[in-house]
């Protein structure tokens, strides 16, 4: 394993200020070719962030394991490393056309504590620095209809990460739970399941057999059920706060994968708080009509004052959206 960038001092992890100083990937920094005892990975369903495109890594120190939860984030080993490189590319339909990376979060675990530090990239697109303030880039592709997009992207500061990753007030990764790596991944030496890969790898321990671990569909994939797949995209988008260690604890919806309570999910519950965030709509969800559901209109508002998340996105996941309302409309 990787051992070059845990370099100790007072017990702490160096933070350097470039992102190519930490060694974690080798070549032209932005191939984002990893190094030796850099495993990539993939979510099954992944966070939505503008349409941004992430590549995933994770680094553990060499010797250590991951401690497999059935249901929640793995025990990671002091001096993990969570790499997550958001990027667009210029054309979705053909990604030969190149990209552009706009920044790397780092999620460091030091003193028992998650850490983030964020890095922006350079317009050559040859360095990224630590910045803890964010900033906000202006970015342009073309989407897989070949239509020109623009958008403001927003880079969060460090207590803005901090808003998300909150659970029973400490940092907490988010999609690195059984469920999400259940799945198969494209490895150089050819396709494996994920998990299996890691334990391979030997930075899992304690996995169970595969056909006893959770997974979670990918929310597009019609092939599956829709309440599968509309708990899929909830789970990832709206549980890291609403559930009863997160953020919104004090709302009472509950949007956890695992939730089972029907009025804690929001059927027919009305809001702690009314206010502009209601959209004048009486229950989180009513059965069978989306229309009057205060979740839809707070997935499908770009209202700083009632759209969830609060932070991460600037634009409306539309075929998520689209999702969550017929998965309502399907509803008993």
């Amino acid at each position: 394993m990787l051992t070059a960038f845990y370099v100790k001092k007072e017990n702490k992890i160096l933070t350097h200020e470039k992102l190519s100083d930490y060694g974690f990937f080798k070549g032209k920094l932005a191939d984002l070719a990893p190094n030796e005892g850099v495993m990539p990975y993939q979510l099954n369903t992944p966070l939505f962030s503008d349409y941004a495109e992430k590549l995933r890594f994770v680094s553990l120190p060499k010797g250590s394991t991951a401690v497999y939860q059935p249901t929640e984030t793995f025990d990671f080993p002091e001096g993990t490393v969570l790499i997550k490189n958001f990027y667009y590319s210029n054309d979705f339909r053909d990604k030969s056309k190149g990209r552009r990376i706009i920044e790397t979060r780092l999620l460091i675990l030091q003193n028992n504590t998650w850490e983030a530090l964020p890095y922006i990239w350079n317009d050559e697109q040859t360095e990224a620095y630590l910045d803890v303030a964010g900033d906000t880039k202006e970015i342009v592709w073309k989407d897989e209809n070949g239509k020109k997009q623009a958008l403001a992207y927003a880079i969060p500061n460090v207590n803005q990460c901090k808003s998300c990753h909150l659970k029973s007030e400490k940092m907490t990764p988010i999609g690195l739970v059984a469920r999400q790596l259940n799945g198969n991944f494209q490895y150089a030496e050819g396709t494996a399941n994920q998990l299996t890969q890691w334990e391979k790898a030997g930075i899992l321990s304690g996995l169970p057999s595969l056909s006893q671990v959770e997974k979670v569909p990918t929310w597009a994939d019609a092939s599956a059920d829709i309440d599968s797949r509309a708990r899929a995209w909830l789970d990832i988008n709206c549980a890291f706060c609403h559930n009863p260690k997160g953020a919104a604890s004090t709302s009472g919806l509950f949007l956890s994968y695992h939730e089972k309570n029907k009025t804690a999910l929001g059927i027919f519950k009305t809001p702690v708080a009314a206010g502009k965030g209601s959209g004048n709509r009486q229950f989180s969800i009513v059965p069978q009509q989306p229309e009057k559901s205060i979740l839809v209109y707070r997935i499908e508002s770009t209202d700083p004052a009632a759209m969830m998340p609060e932070i991460g996105r600037k634009t409306v996941h539309k075929e998520g959206v689209a999702l969550i309302k017929e998965w309502i409309k399907t509803m008993k």
